[in-house]
């Protein structure tokens, strides 16, 4: 199956419009979109139709095409978090004002300014949290971890980075590299037929997003 990847569409970048709207409406993270991925493990790729089996044990299937963003996510460590990353974590908005990760995805070069925002996220877990995408300035190093601030247009935010939370990396993948019982971070495009971008964990490596 032959099929072109976009570089600069990517996990946040799915719900981009939206991100951009509420940050200009100066919502509250409570009210912003939420972006809703689904999450499971690939049964097969037939025919354009990418087969998965969800979480919690349900069959899905959902359709690629042409524009549907294919990354390959692999683990690496908070050592790989510099000054000038462009980043996305999923995290949990705490009383004063920072965010706590919950996972930090490090972008290729390549990929810098995709998704750039901040906005809801669904957790793997079922609860809403924030995702933010953005590129690191100040680091500060602390005993349990690192806090970075992290600048997208039209904000910043102070992200607290736990040594225990899941760091990745994310570069530009291939359909083909949606093998049976690769995991998988689906999101789906606005029809919920076909999948504006697909996640995929590079040997056997969970998305932790």
């Amino acid at each position: 199956m032959k099929m072109k990847t976009a570089l600069t569409t990517t996990f946040g970048m799915l719900m981009l419009s939206a991100a951009v709207m509420a940050s200009a409406a100066g919502m509250a993270a409570g009210d912003m979109p939420v972006v809703k991925p689904l999450r499971g493990t690939v049964d097969s790729v037939d025919s354009n139709t990418l087969n998965f089996t969800t979480r919690s044990g349900a069959h899905q299937s959902i359709g690629l095409t042409d524009k549907t963003g294919i990354r390959l996510v692999s683990k690496t460590d908070i050592a790989s978090i510099k000054a000038d990353s462009f980043i996305g974590s999923a995290a949990t908005p705490q009383a004063d004002g920072t965010l706590k990760a919950l996972e930090v995805t490090v972008f290729e070069p390549s990929l810098k300014g995709s998704g750039e925002g901040h906005y809801g996220w669904e957790n793997a877990d079922g609860s809403t949290g924030t995702m933010t995408n953005g590129t690191v300035g100040k680091l500060s190093g602390k005993a349990n971890g690192r806090t970075l601030s992290v600048g997208y247009k039209g904000g910043e935010k102070q992200l607290v980075v736990p040594e225990d939370v899941p760091i990745a990396y994310v570069q530009p993948g291939k359909v083909d590299e949606l093998v049976k019982g690769a995991k998988i971070v689906v999101f789906p495009g606005e029809d919920g037929k076909t999948a504006r971008g697909v996640a995929v964990g590079k040997d056997g490596f969970q998305p932790p997003m």
